[in-house]
């Protein structure tokens, strides 16, 4: 389970605790239901998994019912779950760890209803993922961020012309990604609007010159007039920041055009977003929420394969609700889809390792962040996160394929 704070104060003075709006116990409620239901079990009860094995010893745990595939990985195993626990729709969150058979026993002690509930989470956890956009989920991919603003707070415009832009994104192919985002609108944080008909000329010129190269593009809209376009010309993936909800017409988009969508969780909007983000528990209300568009979506005709799930790192987040929900970033497996991790350049980096002034304001340059952002791409993939979006292609490939490579000699392969 996560400390309680955000980090030791005197190594890192900008990290704050964690607001105190749930309750941490070790110890599972074995009365915590008695006489009533959860008011809605994809939101109240919620697992993150835990105690992970590799290789060898995932299977032996497995053949003894002690541990459960990963998000159908033969290779990976969870042999206990940290519990978000929400007794009613208004209450604190309750925290809570234990091994599978504690679990079991503690479902069983509650009656079939909980039995039911109990597996039927697991299974999300457990069951197998089927390919996204034709690539496998058996191992992390790499997603090359390739940005055709002016006004990006990573790389400043460094590409903003179509010709510089389909360079860096055949770069980052050679380098190793799996998939090229292109986005023509900046939704950094204090970020204004860009008009639809140019985020369209910015994005279009690019996503043929990749596309038409054998790429797998996926375009970072949150519009669907521009969704169209791009599809239109090649793209194969919609990678909204408002999980297809701050268009009313995206919904429709995505699933007439029978592609993967990516859905990201914002408190908010760019301009304002962080102004006070508040959470009860960020992990735990952010994949309730996540849950809530994976069933929009679903109840609108789009397969649950077709999805991969954004927790949103850095929109509309503190400090302290970034780590926690990279800390428990496992949880979102439990909705049935892919995960994605972006985190790459982001400013929680600077906070996190101290480099701000006295206001807190960062004093680094997003540029040199890459040791940070490759820290939370080898974290993703230790719990089996299936993408990294990431600014750092070549160095993000080598560093997962290294880490990859030395967890299989320590499951004994």
């Amino acid at each position: 389970m996560a400390p309680e704070s955000g980090g030791d104060a005197a190594a890192f003075p900008s990290v704050a605790p964690i607001s105190r709006s749930y309750v941490r116990d070790p110890a599972l409620p074995w009365d915590l239901f008695q006489g009533g239901a959860l008011v809605n079990p994809l939101k109240g009860l919620q697992f993150a998994p835990t105690g992970l094995l590799r290789g060898p010893a995932a299977q032996q745990a497995r053949a003894v019912r002690r541990a459960r595939a990963l998000a159908g990985r033969d290779d990976v195993a969870f042999s206990a779950v940290t519990l978000f626990l929400r007794p009613d729709d208004q209450g604190p969150w309750h925290v809570h760890g234990c091994d599978l058979p504690t679990l079991a026993l503690w479902a069983e002690a509650h009656g079939p209803t909980m039995q039911a509930i109990v597996a039927a989470g697991l299974n999300r956890l457990t069951a197998p993922r089927a390919p996204f956009a034709g690539l496998s989920l058996d191992r992390p991919r790499i997603m090359g961020i390739v940005n055709c603003t002016p006004d990006s707070f990573s790389d400043g415009g460094d590409y903003a012309s179509a010709e510089a832009a389909v360079a860096r994104g055949l770069a980052m192919l050679e380098a190793g990604a799996d998939v090229l985002d292109i986005g023509g609108e900046s939704t950094r944080p204090g970020s204004d609007t860009v008009e639809v008909d140019e985020e369209i000329r910015r994005i279009v010129p690019v996503v043929k010159g990749l596309a038409e190269r054998g790429a797998l593009i996926s375009i970072d809209t949150r519009r669907a007039a521009v969704m169209e376009a791009a599809l239109a010309h090649g793209a194969r993936i919609i990678n909204d920041i408002t999980a297809l909800a701050g268009d009313p017409d995206s919904l429709g988009v995505a699933v007439r055009a029978g592609v993967p969508v990516i859905l990201m969780h914002m408190q908010g909007e760019p301009r304002t977003m962080q102004a006070n983000p508040t959470y009860g528990r960020a992990p735990a209300d952010v994949y309730a929420w996540l849950a809530r568009r994976v069933t929009i979506c679903v109840s609108a005709g789009m397969p649950v394969g077709r999805i991969c799930v954004d927790p949103g790192i850095g929109f509309g987040k503190t400090l302290d609700h970034n780590l926690d929900l990279l800390a428990h970033i496992g949880l979102f497996h439990g909705l049935g889809c892919a995960v994605l991790v972006g985190a790459s350049r982001k400013s929680l980096i600077a906070r996190a390792s101290g480099a701000v002034d006295g206001e807190g304001r960062p004093t680094d340059r997003a540029k040199d962040r890459m040791p940070g952002s490759l820290a939370i791409a080898l974290g993703a993939a230790e719990q089996a996160i299936q993408f990294m979006r990431v600014h750092d292609v070549e160095e993000t490939v080598q560093a997962v394929r290294v880490a990859e490579g030395i967890r299989r000699f320590q499951a004994g392969a």
